[in-house]
């Protein structure tokens, strides 16, 4: 079951394999039809679900690779245990084409066990298919993977670089919320979760208002669109965002990438340190480092460093990569 959430997402005009240059400089999530609609592998998948799984298997270098695996009764949902302090799923090592012929094995089962192989890195899995299947980005540094399984539903969740994901085979459905729904979202254990990334409690395909009453205000903001094989959508950073995989062969390649030099580390790590060091505060305590966190990090006034002489006010205001090394290595040292 499926339900109807907020507003469809906007589409953008695009030639296949030509991403527009507007894509890179959005805050707010965007649909490509057809962006990808000549890569071998969309094509091989519209022919049959068999084809593509073999276009696939042809690519494999056979490294184990890691797999989720769901009972029938999960409905494909990607979950906690009832308790909350397990899952509803078990990984395992696997090999990807005993994993994809499984799939197509179980694919005409009315309500088969769910199974789920994600974030695999194109280029040390599938290497073949990666150079056969390209899109030209303007961030060399852009990561490629490929998710594989049938059908499935991943609750909202966020990730920090930007994110373009491309259906490639099989249709799926994306629900998308802004970053400022997040007390609507009920995010569960940020220290525990199924992919190390926290997550909605609710869920998506039917929640539970009574449970969950401020959920309704993150539907009436939610953005929606389901996309179809050759079809690609643009993830803003901080975007909660669910999936929905609708079909009995679902595959999707996504693009990862970050707007600032990876010497400048993850912002996740600077949350899970201030948890640490100053959630449990004194209330006056906790204020005074609220004031500094926005003077130093959110609200810098700009004559903030105006007092100092001009050389050491560039220090203070620049973050080079060496910088950076010396504050790594500081924090490294006093962490130990």
């Amino acid at each position: 079951m499926t339900m109807n959430y907020g507003t469809p997402i906007q589409e953008i005009a695009c030639s296949p394999s030509n991403l527009p240059e507007q894509v890179y400089s959005l805050t707010e999530p965007a649909v490509l039809r057809g962006l990808l609609s000549e890569w071998p592998i969309v094509q091989q998948s519209l022919i049959s679900n068999k084809a593509v799984v073999a276009y696939i298997n042809e690519s494999y270098n056979g490294q184990p690779v890691n797999a989720f695996m769901a009972k029938p009764e999960t409905n494909g949902r990607i979950f906690y245990n009832e308790s909350v302090d397990g899952f509803n799923f078990v990984q395992s090592k696997v090999y990807l084409d005993d994993a994809l012929n499984k799939i197509i094995e179980v694919s005409e089962h009315p309500n088969p066990p769910t199974y789920y192989v994600g974030s695999l890195e194109t280029h040390n899995h599938v290497p073949k298919l990666a150079s056969d299947n390209q899109l030209i980005l303007n961030n060399n540094d852009a990561r490629q993977s490929i998710w594989l399984g049938n059908r499935s539903v991943i609750a909202p969740h966020y990730d920090f670089p930007d994110n373009l994901a491309c259906c490639v085979i099989g249709e799926r459905k994306f629900t998308l919320f802004p970053p400022e729904q997040q007390r609507n979202l009920y995010i569960g254990p940020i220290d525990f979760n199924p992919a190390g990334q926290p997550i909605s409690m609710v869920n998506i395909q039917q929640p539970d208002l009574k449970q969950y009453p401020k959920f309704e205000q993150a539907m009436h903001a939610a953005k929606t669109s389901t996309l179809r094989p050759g079809d690609a959508i643009f993830i803003p950073s901080m975007w909660w965002h669910s999936v929905e995989s609708l079909s009995t062969l679902n595959g999707l390649v996504n693009y990862w990438w970050r707007n600032t030099p990876n010497y400048l580390g993850v912002p996740s790590h600077a949350l899970l340190h201030a948890m640490l060091s100053i959630k449990h505060l004194p209330a006056q305590q906790r204020a005074a480092w609220k004031n500094l966190f926005n003077d130093y990090v959110f609200e810098q006034p700009e004559d903030f460093y105006d007092h100092l002489p001009e050389q050491l006010k560039q220090k203070q205001i620049e973050m080079t990569e060496l910088t950076a090394q010396k504050i790594r290595a500081h924090l490294i040292n006093k962490l130990k």
